[in-house]
């Protein structure tokens, strides 16, 4: 599997568009009306300001307290970066608040303090309190990281969590219980060896010791060597404490018959030869980034009984603290927690741990691109587990129920649990599996419009995702000027730009549409035109022969031009079978409307052959498809002649015994929200629709377009299906991210029948 490459103009694009920054503030109550304003504001808001004032506890009812937290720094010691300030560690803090976001729909607002006074922080952070239902503390360096939290511990009664320290030491922990598991290891009879003796280092060892691991079986090393009794130099209260009475004075000596290591360092600090010197089944977590204090492949290299993690995604068994944090956050938020304390910390860990002994979802092995199942290469979750969000929240919230900090225990856990889940945007998950399907499949994809800049960033970044070779249409000058115009002047050389003039197949391709398209007006001259000038038509002809297995096109011209020109290699018309099938994704939902694309005016038969192309397009993305056939009408009243084909369609479909769900006609109200749906009991859709099939391609047109526009819903189509080759046709309006997207549906034959 080829790996991914970002480079810096990625990045900074990334950061900078649509609007610079990572995340938006919007409101969750309506503000239209003088009304809405009145509630929201004066007076309105002055009814919660006097029940808070009677009790402080409300204010978790009535204001978002209870799901906000916030992610300070000063900026001192920035993802191995160093001390680049308040400022520059922004960046960071914005992606810590929508990872909070995207894992556990925890609110988070980035706060930078411009002081390296440990004082001055306390002060701030103590003061703002009453905002926040949690302190992430990040990135702040050691020691002062220690005085910050152990203060803030005692003097705050929301949760404070320093996640470099504790963050890290909870998803190592789950890594060493079910490496121990399988190792046949008691961790109160291990030998353990620690290096890196900053503040992710000794809450690592901290957090074991407080789960069995003994004093005098630990031993912690700095850059100096070994921490032992009687030492003086480089020394500071947290690392006395771990001290220890040892012979051993460097790493390699203290690695003798080691039952595990764990790394928090830097990258080669661990050779061969000390892995070799470890006990049997040893444990090596090299957990330094971005380079490991040793590979897996090294390790494995001189030893084959050795359980390797580390902190990089490209590895097995990845030490990620994106699966603590949020859902540490999002337990002790439910709860409304005083404090994050280390049964809580233990319960995640012990939680993550159980999940990965347990039987890996289909989702998620295939968003991995692998098989998964608990072994020396699988014993944490992967982050993309949908199962995290209702497994480790429910943990961490009973024990901090049970050790009595929760200010509002859970009742039900098991209604919990599902509204955990209800929680979740779904389109991540469906979007991560296939973009892993795409990268499995190593698809050559053409993009026709080598002369459009979104186009070109898209083939840039398709072959930089790993998913495979990327073909340009277009001339090599004109593509080269336009790529040094958006900062990506190196990726000439990751692309290959083909066309007309410098392929040995035109003639090829000639004969080829002289011998289909001779009956339908065209002479030679016609066809060389069309063959040699025209880029959709030209790369079309490309996938005909084999020499590309996907085309992406239709940024520049409107679709329907765009499939006039495929239909003179391909037959993708309405007779064909062809249908144009749009993803609408908003709010954590996404709805399948067809046909976007083909059908001017369809029948009964028709909407038939369009919802099960659209059922079809809905299980290669993972969704079990609920088709709704969509109208003025919602079973038979108003009575209408227009309406009258969507009446009739299910009826067809009932004759082909077709394996989803289906209903209509019903206007889109019914279709789509559960309270509505439930005044026709008779209904039997199990539940909201995820297809609509609608009465015409204009009225498709029509709602995804108010969709993007009103909604600002992301949309990804229309999807072409029923077409022998995988096509994906984008709309004008496409950004980088759209283009690429239809590239990777193509990758993964998305709306091909076999």
């Amino acid at each position: 599997m080829s790996k991914t490459k970002q480079t810096r103009e990625e990045a900074l694009a990334f950061h900078m568009e649509p609007r610079p920054g990572k995340f938006d503030v919007a409101p969750s109550v309506p503000m239209t009306t003088q009304r809405d304003l009145s509630l929201a504001y004066s007076p309105g808001v002055a009814v919660p300001c006097e029940e808070i004032a009677k009790s402080p506890e409300t204010a978790y009812d009535y204001t978002n307290k209870g799901n906000l937290v916030a992610v300070i720094t000063n900026g001192t010691a920035v993802l191995g970066l160093g001390n680049l300030g308040a400022l520059a560690s922004k960046p960071v803090m914005e992606g810590k608040a929508v990872l909070f976001k995207r894992f556990a729909d925890v609110n988070s607002i980035d706060i930078e303090l411009d002081t390296e006074d440990p004082e001055e922080i306390i002060q701030a952070v103590r003061l703002m309190g009453p905002s926040f239902g949690g302190i992430n503390l990040e990135d702040i360096k050691a020691p002062e990281c220690f005085i910050i939290e152990q203060r803030l511990k005692e003097e705050m009664d929301i949760p404070v969590f320093h996640d470099d320290q504790h963050g890290t030491a909870v998803i190592c922990a789950a890594g060493l219980i079910n490496a121990l598991y399988i190792s046949g290891k008691k961790i109160e009879d291990c030998k353990i060896v620690l290096n890196g003796a900053g503040a992710a280092g000794i809450a690592c060892l901290e957090l074991i010791k407080s789960m069995g691991a003994q004093h005098d079986n630990c031993i912690m090393c700095d850059t100096k060597g070994v921490i032992y009794q009687g030492r003086t130099e480089g020394m500071n209260q947290w690392k006395s404490a771990h001290a220890v009475t040892t012979d051993a004075r460097t790493l390699a000596e203290a690695m003798v018959d080691a039952d595990v290591f764990l790394g928090v360092s830097a990258k080669g600090s661990v050779t061969q030869d000390m892995v070799k010197s470890m006990a049997p089944n040893a444990v090596i977590f090299a957990m330094a980034n971005p380079d490991p204090e040793i590979t897996p492949e090294e390790a494995h290299e001189v030893r084959d009984d050795v359980i390797v993690a580390t902190g990089r995604s490209d590895y097995p068994n990845q030490v990620n603290n994106v699966l603590g944090f949020p859902y540490l956050f999002r337990g002790a938020l439910d709860i409304h927690a005083r404090a994050i304390n280390d049964e809580m910390k233990i319960a995640c860990a012990e939680a993550l741990a159980a999940l990965a002994r347990e039987d890996v979802p289909d989702e998620v092995a295939l968003a991995y691109g692998r098989k998964l199942s608990f072994g020396r290469d699988y014993i944490i979750p992967t982050p993309f587990d949908p199962r995290l969000i209702y497994t480790i929240p429910p943990a961490v919230a009973q024990v901090g129920m049970d050790t009595g900090v929760a200010r509002r225990p859970i009742i039900d856990m098991e209604g919990y649990a599902q509204d955990l889940k209800a929680r979740m945007d779904p389109t991540a998950q469906i979007l991560q599996g296939l973009y892993a399907r795409a990268r499995q499949a190593q698809a050559t994809m053409v993009f026709a419009e080598g002369d459009d800049p979104r186009v070109l960033r898209a083939a840039v970044a398709y072959h930089r995702g790993g998913f495979g070779r990327a073909l340009v249409v277009g001339r090599t000058d004109d593509v080269q000027a336009k790529l040094q115009e958006e900062g990506l002047g190196e990726a000439i050389s990751e692309i290959e730009i083909v066309n007309a003039a410098n392929t040995e197949h035109l003639s090829e391709y000639k004969d080829f549409l002289y011998k289909r398209l001779q009956r339908s007006g065209f002479d030679q001259k016609d066809i060389h035109r069309l063959a040699a000038r025209d880029r959709h038509a030209f790369s079309a002809l490309m996938l005909a022969h084999g020499h590309a297995d996907g085309l992406v096109t239709g940024a520049t011209r409107k679709s329907a031009h765009v499939l006039d020109r495929i239909n003179s290699v391909f037959d993708a018309k309405a007779e064909d079978g062809a249908v144009g099938v749009t993803a609408v994704l908003l709010k954590g939902r996404i709805i399948f409307i067809a046909d976007t694309l083909v059908h001017e005016w369809p029948e009964e038969e028709d909407l038939a052959d369009i919802a099960e192309a659209a059922a079809a397009v809905a299980r290669k993305m993972g969704i079990e498809p609920r088709v709704a056939f969509a109208s003025f009408s919602t079973f038979g009243y108003p009575v209408s002649e227009r309406a009258n084909k969507m009446h009739m369609a299910p009826q067809v479909l009932d004759k082909r015994g077709v394996d989803f769900e289906y209903d209509g006609e019903m206007t889109v109200d019914v279709a789509l929200n559960p309270d509505v749906m439930a005044a026709y009991p008779f209904c039997r859709l199990s539940g909201p629709a995820n297809i609509l099939v609608v009465p015409a391609r204009h009225s498709a047109s029509i709602s995804v377009k108010l969709m993007q526009e009103m909604a600002e819903a992301t949309v990804i189509g229309p999807i072409l299906t029923g077409v022998d080759k995988p096509i994906q046709i984008c709309s004008t309006v496409s950004t980088v991210n759209d283009i690429l997207n239809m590239a990777v549906l193509a990758a993964c034959k998305v709306g091909q029948t076999t």
